[in-house]
């Protein structure tokens, strides 16, 4: 059953309203299907934003980084804003003004919060399943050390806007007899064949022979 949370104040979109969407369900979508997001937030030297892996848990988004991160310090005292965005062609119109993009994208607000160390091993493990499924059964699991240096945070998708555009040219009628090719550049994410490091001997899992199937 989908979910749509009604937009706040910062979430509701203006321009182009009927691309936005307020349901979880895309949101949720959007933010699987990405690997990096982009987060937004000032401190005393001005404003930033950082690319930064990303997984998703339940209506949280998760991110993770070193203790001394001064983004991630910054994250846990006021309130930011994420951003995802998936590129999937470019509309190539008549006129020069009427180009447009097809994309799917998600802006996220609020404020993150710390994961209790109880929680972070367990958060740590769906982010390498999120990478590649099976993997975390393989590797060595992080030591005790290491987990103390690395700070898990979260941010509820409970204030979050879709913006998606699909479809194809949208010519004013004026421009339908100008003599320029018109229609859509498709982009897609296309995943190449494994590039085994030489020293590995293994043979490589089941989710290294499909990654690009």
């Amino acid at each position: 059953m989908k979910t749509t949370l009604p937009p706040s104040d910062r979430t509701r979109v203006k321009r182009i309203a009927r691309n936005a969407s307020y349901e979880q369900d895309q949101a949720r979508a959007i933010v699987d299907a990405a690997y990096i997001c982009h987060i937004a937030f000032s401190d005393g030297y001005g404003a930033h934003c950082i690319p930064t892996a990303c997984w998703r848990e339940g209506d949280y988004l998760y991110i993770h980084g070193s203790n001394g991160s001064r983004m991630l310090q910054q994250l846990v005292a006021q309130d930011a804003c994420v951003t995802i965005t998936h590129l999937d062609g470019l509309v190539m119109a008549r006129s020069a003004f009427n180009h447009s993009m097809n994309y799917r994208s998600v802006m996220i607000y609020g404020r993150f919060e710390e994961v209790d160390e109880a929680g972070k091993r367990a958060s740590l493990a769906a982010f390498m399943e999120h990478l590649a499924p099976g993997r975390q059964a393989e590797i060595r699991p992080g030591n005790d050390k290491e987990f103390a240096a690395t700070t898990v945070l979260r941010i509820a998708l409970a204030e979050a806007a879709c913006k998606v555009r699909s479809g194809g040219v949208e010519d004013d009628e004026e421009d339908m007899g100008v003599a320029a090719w018109a229609g859509i550049l498709p982009f897609t994410q296309l995943r190449l064949a494994p590039q085994q490091d030489p020293a590995c001997q293994v043979a490589p899992p089941e989710y290294v022979r499909n990654w690009a199937a």
